[in-house]
């Protein structure tokens, strides 16, 4: 009889039928997959040799969800028994790829009528981040997104936004428009004063120039606001 391979565990013949039978289910139905479920495949690429369905529920409920464990810092990501450094990774590319997919249905096309497809991929690019980040979409003359740009990140409250910067870096785009884009770490989107006075700064920079400022977005957890539909531009 072969003498059994050093370093490495004999594949369990239930896990290994479990996790083809998980990729015939999710060939055949991928949105009828739960979140454990996807993490599953994921984790199957850097834990070839265990059952990674408990740690694939442990992740989900202690994060709360597969978008969270993808977001989730590499630090704490670590501090989960079973999680290497090689799954982390597998995690950010899984994430990063996402984002693509999500930014290519909106650059170089006409943002009001993608207006879902935007809030989208700015909800999959900020909801979750631990910190406040300040992005500007800009816009061309027929309203077509030609530029993505991280402005400024601050701290968990807290982005320090120069209106002459954002005008001046519309100008060199040749920008005739601005989509303002922040999130709120906290979850709740609702537009703090500051985010008002800061917003009506850089309104009032832009539009001596033929600028004009669209909307202001706030992104929270599962939500976001509006300061056009709020009536604060």
């Amino acid at each position: 009889m072969p003498e059994k391979a050093k370093g490495r565990t004999p594949v369990n013949p239930h896990h290994a039928g479990h996790r083809e039978r998980l990729r015939a289910r999710f060939n055949a139905a991928p949105d009828a997959l739960p979140d454990y479920e996807l993490l599953e495949l994921i984790l199957f690429r850097t834990i070839p040799q265990r059952d990674v369905k408990p740690l694939a529920k442990d992740l989900v409920a202690l994060f709360g969800g597969l978008s969270e464990v993808l977001n989730a810092a590499p630090e704490r990501l670590c501090e989960v028994k079973g999680v290497s450094d090689a799954t982390v990774t597998d995690f950010r590319i899984v994430r990063e790829a996402g984002l693509r997919l999500g930014q290519a249905k909106v650059m170089k096309r006409e943002v009001i009528s993608s207006w879902s497809a935007l809030l989208d991929y700015c909800s999959a690019s900020m909801a979750h981040h631990p910190i406040e980040q300040f992005r500007i979409l800009f816009l061309d003359r027929q309203n077509v997104l030609i530029a993505d740009e991280v402005q400024q990140t601050g701290t968990i409250d807290h982005t320090p936004v120069y209106p002459r910067e954002v005008v001046k870096r519309a100008l060199t785009l040749n920008a005739l428009s601005m989509i303002l884009v922040h999130n709120h770490p906290s979850g709740d989107p609702t537009p703090s004063s500051a985010d008002i006075e800061m917003t009506k700064r850089i309104v009032e920079t832009a539009k001596p120039l033929g600028i004009q400022v669209h909307d202001h977005l706030v992104i929270g957890k599962g939500r976001h606001a509006s300061f056009k539909s709020l009536g604060l531009i």
